[in-house]
């Protein structure tokens, strides 16, 4: 496994306004995951309203996780890739722009954020969908899977149980899931991939204001992986 790391800084504890999100989605996961998903999608629909509510496209922080993501990204061809929780499809675009020739789709809960999405020039390949990640259902189709800055608003550990069980579902014998997320939280939210994926690839870059890890997990290989061009 490849481990990368910037130049450490001291992390400290989460700050109060984080802290009182995670406990906010903590009590909608006490719902069962149809209300959870009603929830969720009127409350990003609602921060929706307008456009760019995170500044995901222009904040220097945000620009450089993308850019950390396509570096450490492994080399090899993507012929199907789904962006999990994509909003207004920042990165889903960047990464359609690097891969041209694959099939890339953004999914995201809240249609407004994905009507935004759609209104960008895009590669023909590049569609969107809105879909909630634990009903969201093609199995073994995907050769790349990316989740970023998602699994955390899924709440408690028994909902991140079916929400981790249906990313590795998503990925195909010998695809890669490739998660982003604040750190040292990450460790905790993948602790459900479970043994059908092996982690190949972790870089945490503590330098930042937010320290986030961007970590890839590959898929058993099937039996016929020695087909797989």
């Amino acid at each position: 496994m490849i481990v990368l790391r910037q130049p450490r800084r001291e992390t400290g504890p989460q700050p109060i306004p984080e802290l009182l999100h995670r406990a906010l989605f903590k009590g909608v996961s006490l719902l069962p995951p149809g209300g959870q998903a009603v929830v969720l999608r009127r409350y990003f629909d609602w921060w929706h309203r307008s456009p760019d509510p995170w500044r995901l496209q222009t904040d220097a922080y945000e620009q450089r996780k993308y850019a950390t993501t396509l570096q450490v990204l492994p080399d090899r061809p993507y012929r199907r890739i789904l962006d999990v929780g994509c909003a207004e499809g920042a990165f889903t675009h960047l990464i359609a722009a690097e891969y041209p020739e694959a099939q890339v789709t953004g999914v995201d809960i809240s249609e407004r954020a994905l009507n935004r999405a759609r209104a960008r020039p895009g590669p023909p390949l590049l569609s969107f969908t809105r879909a909630d990640l634990i009903a969201y259902g093609q199995p073994g189709e995907f050769d790349l899977v990316v989740c970023a800055e998602t699994l955390y608003y899924l709440g408690r550990d028994d909902r991140l149980r079916l929400a981790s069980a249906r990313l590795v579902e998503l990925v195909r014998p010998g695809g890669l899931l490739l998660l982003v997320h604040p750190w040292p939280e990450a460790d905790r939210l993948y602790t459900y991939l479970g043994d059908p994926m092996t982690r190949v690839l972790h870089h945490v870059d503590e330098d930042a204001h937010r320290p986030f890890s961007v970590t890839v997990f590959q898929s058993q290989p099937g039996p016929d992986a020695a087909a797989q061009p």
